[in-house]
């Protein structure tokens, strides 16, 4: 039996030996880089955080101690630590592991903690509510890494953390552990990237960590001297490699800089930490993708997060595909030789949103700004007030963060900024905080917003383009980046700016029964469910609005010659595409049912894309068996008169709403 299936959790660590948490070490990256090479997920940060989370949960009790990781995808560690070992080859997995915390799966899971930059405000809160609660034996734990610092949120709460009592009995046990590796996808960027870097990267710090390193090994015993000389060594390295002294000048106690893979020395700053009982932070130095030498060698960013894998090689098992990220990559390119005036921001994920073949070619039109997507739309606001065109990439859901700038720094200014959010819809492994489901809801209510969703990648190139023609107002464009880029709908008509992707044949019952709306991704499982239900003599015409706000007039004159409109959209039905339809068509006397289908204001957990799809209704068979069942209903009633007595009750996931 190996030193890990021993562990089910923290407090068996205590137990081990040096040499047994060595070997546990080498176990645990054994385990992920053989689990992650079959499912994907984040290996990088991982492989980083061995030793570093070893000592966290030895010098820490877990769960009474909160411990707390920003950003999340650090945490596979932390699972294996607390009782997940059994079940870890589920990870990411429809039914299986989340790849982030998760409160309902383990008490050891304080925060769902996936979006960066907000677990110091969680720390904050739980500090000051043990304070409040006379609970002062508790010790709130954050690690803070992979350019998490980068954002904004992260400084507002370390001002809070810095502006409480530092000393005497109201002071609020807090230690933030900052496992600074220099990266976040990429190399971290920013102010305080350079002065973290000039510490990483200075020779004179290899001598200072051997120097701490010798002052703890003479300490036999955790205690005041061991602090005193760690402090005092970093009194001298603040003079003379960090002048500013950045977290002290906060106000902050700080400890380090420690070798990260070291996991005595980690054990001896924490435990000193743990001592002090105010807020203090221990500078961690680790390497993205430690102990798996494919990831370290990997200068791109140390396998963040690969696909499929061998994992004695770390090649790919299977040959890359080309994506709808691609397709926009390429079009950004494109429209950056033709057009002076474009220029690109990205929020730390160049490569991950397709911008990386752009700030190659244009290294000075492109700006990554770090996890700091409000910072980027507003920015981005204002480069458009001086003439330029900026086109800001991020994924969907972390336009969530930016709502107020898009809106005040951008709408109301009449900025013409181009949102490509990546990532829309569902969204598959990564779970409900990565679900771009939020989008189209939530920008809806944003005035002079002009948003598209393109159905494949010619429609990308093409509203991309049209997206770039508008100067007085943001645009959006909105896809599921990871969807293969060779699967084309072809329009057979286009009528105003609508595309009808389908018609009913010869054969039809009745030519006029069925208008759907497909909306983007959507337009293939509407043209499938549109050929089911010509089987069954239901005439369908298939729509892509491609512009969904605001909707063009033409659905309005479609939808007058219709029994029935359906919309289909890969985002939520509150307030999205479909709502706005409805409205619509209220406002212009159509008096046609309209029935929407969507994904429901709920949290929806992790699996394949496909799976959860599927599981939605969200395919062609779902949506032909759902709108076979409404025109049953609808001809049940015209034919008795009645109040549909015999139209079955909808399910769960497609409740509809009917204009009269």
């Amino acid at each position: 039996m190996g030193v890990l299936e021993r562990v089910r959790e923290p407090r068996h660590l205590n137990g081990l030996s040096a040499e047994e948490l060595d070997a546990l070490a080498a176990e645990i990256r054994d385990v992920i880089v053989t689990t992650v090479s079959r499912t994907s997920g984040h290996l990088g940060p991982n492989l980083g955080v061995v030793e570093l989370t070893l000592a966290v949960h030895r010098v820490f009790r877990s769960p009474r101690d909160p411990i707390l990781f920003d950003v999340g995808h650090q945490s596979y560690v932390h699972k294996l630590l607390t009782g997940r070992y059994d079940g870890f080859d589920s990870i990411r997995s429809k039914g299986g592991i989340s790849g982030y915390p998760s409160q309902d799966e383990s008490p050891h899971d304080w925060i769902e903690n996936s979006h960066a930059s907000a677990a110091l405000s969680h720390a904050d809160g739980m500090a000051k509510a043990f304070a409040v609660r006379g609970e002062r034996d508790r010790t709130v734990v954050a690690v803070v890494g992979d350019g998490a610092l980068t954002g904004g949120m992260a400084w507002e709460a370390l001002n809070n953390i810095a502006g409480g009592p530092q000393t005497g009995p109201d002071r609020r046990p807090l230690v933030i552990v900052v496992n600074d590796n220099g990266r976040s996808y990429s190399p971290t960027v920013g102010g305080l990237a350079t002065h973290l870097a000039g510490l990483r990267t200075d020779p004179r710090y290899e001598q200072a960590l051997d120097l701490v390193k010798r002052t703890l090994n003479r300490t036999p015993l955790v205690g005041p001297t061991t602090y005193e000389a760690l402090h005092g060594l970093k009194k001298g390295l603040k003079d003379l490699l960090a002048p500013q002294g950045m977290f002290e000048d906060l106000g902050l106690k700080y400890i380090g800089p420690v070798d990260g893979h070291d996991r005595s020395a980690i054990e001896h700053a924490l435990a000193q930490a743990k001592g002090f009982g105010g807020p203090v932070i221990v500078h961690c130095l680790t390497q993205k993708g430690y102990g798996y030498e494919a990831a370290v060698q990997d200068q791109v960013d140390h396998m963040h997060s690969p696909a499929a894998f061998d994992p004695v090689t770390g090649e790919p098992t299977a040959a890359p595909k080309r994506t709808l990220t691609h397709a926009f990559s390429d079009a950004l390119v494109d429209a950056g030789r033709r057009r002076q005036d474009v220029v690109a921001i990205t929020a730390a994920m160049l490569g991950p949103t397709g911008m990386e073949p752009f700030a190659d070619e244009f290294p000075d039109r492109c700006f990554d700004v770090g996890i700091a997507e409000q910072h980027a739309a507003a920015s981005a606001a204002g480069m458009a007030m001086t003439g330029l065109h900026p086109v800001v990439a991020i994924y969907s859901t972390f336009l969530n963060r930016a709502f107020d700038q898009v809106l005040m720094d951008c709408a109301l200014h009449r900025a013409g900024v181009t949102f490509v959010l990546d990532r829309a819809g569902i969204t598959g492994p990564d779970g409900p905080s990565h679900h771009g489901m939020w989008d189209t809801s939530i920008l809806q209510v944003v005035p002079g917003l002009r948003m598209a969703a393109p159905r494949d990648a010619d429609q990308l190139s093409e509203q991309f383009d049209e997206a770039l023609e508008v100067h007085d107002a943001p645009t959006v464009i909105r896809f599921p980046g990871k969807e293969p880029a060779d699967a084309a709908v072809k329009s057979i008509e286009r009528i105003g700016g609508c595309d009808i992707l389908a018609r009913p044949g010869p054969d039809a019952a009745a030519a006029g029964d069925v208008l759907l709306v497909a909306v983007g991704a959507m337009a293939a499982a509407g043209v499938d469910a549109a050929e089911r239900l010509q089987a069954q003599g239901v005439g369908v015409t298939v729509v892509d609005p491609r512009w969904i706000k605001p909707l063009d007039a033409a659905l309005v004159d479609l939808a007058r010659t219709h029994r029935l409109v359906v919309s289909a959209e890969d985002a939520s039905r509150t307030g999205g595409v479909g709502s706005v339809l409805a409205q619509l068509l209220r406002d212009c006397g159509v008096d046609v049912p309209v029935h929407t289908f969507g994904i429901p204001a709920r949290f929806i957990e992790h699996g394949k894309r496909a799976e959860i799809l599927a599981e939605l209704g969200l395919t062609g068979q779902g949506l032909a068996r759902e709108v076979s069942g409404l025109v049953a209903a609808l001809d049940s009633e015209s034919g008795s008169g009645s109040e549909q007595a015999d139209k079955p009750e909808p399910s769960a996931e497609h409740q509809h709403q009917k204009t009269v």
